[in-house]
């Protein structure tokens, strides 16, 4: 990089939908930008409209909303240039787009040329490719427009070499999993080895129903370099001198990214959607404390209610460890005993069960006790509830539809049992939250005497190396065996994966962390023969 122009960053939370929103936000960084030196500012994919729209970009309305907030957005900007993302209808066509604003006025316009297709990507749903690169010159300096996957492609990249870019800009809603940060860098720099150019990136933030943007904006030199890199999960204007570079933020480590993904995650849910706070069930176990934690963190003590349903098999500790939290956070606090309510429905019940054996069913209704109460209480406040559920629950089914199920937005949902853990260690190094026996005791659902999670499931370890093996990485039952899993342990998770699908279909949405989670892209028949033996 050389010369000492100046590029900003607008590392922005957009709201699907709220075009004017969005724009305000975009004129608000151009400003900051203009009186902080840069020539130019360059926002996130589809900024204007937010990301993913999803079948809105179905509505030709949609396109009319988005292409009357850019114009007016570009008549308002001044003394500074910007490069901005947004939808446009053209001829009956539809593109992924982002544009120049100059002295008021859209000088030109970039159509995106790589659709993604695969995981959570469905573009080519909606949007048809570009062909022509944008170059422009500023300040004696040529600038390329690229987004998103433009750049994990080789022809998007060598179009705008060849007319003669030597800074690419790259616009990017580029969603959070695990280690995405060092893909990303990966990515970049074989685009600039095989180009020669400079890169700025510049990435969306914010929580939109399942998916969390981490931000994490950053620079490239022509070597490959970082030059300069913006906080991840927090909005800002960030600064790239050519020539120098920028501010370089720290990395997160990969427990402080993920928790800092959920705290996000579910802020933005309950902000974006109005809710007025949050209820959960408290247990006196690790799920429900971490999700207690993360949503004090992210929204506040006052928005969380926790409740304690204690039953007869609720233990002692699990009482005193939940008062306890409940204490230390500082939320609203209220035990709402079940013994009497599941006693009236077992009676109900008992001409029907006469001559049967005890097993999963009394069990499953004190979840549904639970789930009701729960859901009684959002209803009469206006606050969501928050499942806490983990992904290993999620994966064999060891969860009660319409017990602990019910709800509005799973926390937990693509976190892995042993992930868990981690996290609530993470936690308590911040500030000891949650009681140490609450970490070391063996989980339990409480739901008959002396239950244990492992009597009914293989040990956490191995569940969630062979859920990650099959569910994530797409191997075979016997590739998952090569491992060094027991054949019966593989055999026998990937089963009742296979048969509670079902349930999963009518789990609440809840936020991805991983390459793939059961969402937007898993999608599995319910009804399926196949035994993936092979």
């Amino acid at each position: 990089m050389r010369n000492g122009t100046k590029i900003a960053i607008a590392q922005i939370n957009c709201a699907v939908g709220d075009m004017k929103g969005n724009a305000e936000k975009i004129l608000e960084m151009a400003e900051k930008a203009r009186d902080s030196g840069a020539s130019i500012l360059l926002t996130p994919e589809l900024a204007i409209c937010g990301y993913p729209p999803e079948d809105l970009l179905l509505r030709s309305g949609f396109y009319r909303a988005s292409n009357e907030a850019l114009k007016h957005l570009a008549q308002r900007i001044k003394g500074i240039s910007v490069v901005v993302g947004h939808p446009i209808e053209l001829d009956g066509k539809r593109y992924n787009a982002a544009s120049l604003i100059r002295e008021g006025r859209i000088e030109a316009t970039y159509h995106k040329l790589e659709l993604p297709n695969y995981a959570v990507f469905d573009e080519e749903r909606y949007f048809e490719s570009g062909s022509n690169p944008v170059v422009f010159d500023l300040g004696g300096i040529k600038f390329g427009i690229a987004i998103c996957e433009d750049i994990w492609e080789k022809k998007a990249a060598q179009l705008a070499m060849k007319a003669g870019a030597q800074v690419l800009l790259v616009l990017n809603a580029s969603p959070f999993h695990m280690e995405k940060q060092a893909l990303r860098y990966k990515i970049a720099r074989e685009r600039i080895k095989e180009g020669g150019f400079s890169l700025v990136y510049a990435n969306l933030v914010g929580g939109q129903d399942e998916l969390v943007f981490d931000g994490a904006s950053f620079a490239m030199d022509e070597k490959g370099e970082v030059v300069a890199r913006m906080p991840s999960f927090e909005e800002g204007l960030g600064i790239v001198e050519i020539g120098k570079g920028g501010e370089i933020h720290p990395e997160c480590s990969l427990e402080e990214s993920v928790y800092k993904a959920l705290c996000l995650g579910v802020s933005d849910y309950v902000g974006k959607n109005r809710f007025p706070g949050v209820l959960l069930g408290l247990s006196g176990g690790i799920d429900s404390a971490l999700t207690l934690a993360v949503a004090v963190d992210s929204l506040g003590a006052d928005k969380v209610h926790a409740v304690m349903m204690p039953s007869r098999y609720t233990a002692q500790m699990s009482l005193d460890d939940s008062r306890e939290m409940a204490q230390i956070f500082g939320v609203r606090y209220t035990e709402l005993p079940i013994e009497a309510i599941h006693s009236l429905f077992l009676e109900t019940l008992s001409k029907e069960f006469e001559g049967r054996p005890v097993d999963a069913t009394e069990e499953n209704i004190q979840a549904r006790v639970r789930g009701t109460l729960l859901m009684a209480l959002s209803n009469k406040s206006g606050a969501i509830v928050l499942t806490t559920g983990n992904k290993s629950e999620m994966a064999v089914g060891y969860s009660t539809l319409y017990g602990d199920m019910a709800g509005g937005f799973a926390v937990l949902k693509d976190i892995k049992k042993t992930l868990v853990y981690r996290l609530a260690n993470f936690r308590n190094g911040l500030g000891h939250v949650i009681p140490d026996r609450v970490l070391t005791r063996p989980p339990s659902a409480e739901l008959r005497e002396d239950q244990k999670d492992q009597d009914s499931l293989p040990p956490y370890e191995v569940l969630d190396a062979v859920m990650e093996a099959y569910m994530e990485q797409d191997l075979s039952l016997h590739e998952v065996a090569k491992l060094g899993i027991n054949l019966e342990d593989a055999r026998r998770v990937i089963h009742l994966i296979k048969i509670n699908e079902y349930k999963r279909r009518q789990s609440p949405v809840g936020i991805r962390i991983t390459q793939r989670g059961f969402g937007r892209d898993w999608r599995y028949p319910i009804t399926s023969k196949f035994l993936d033996e092979y």
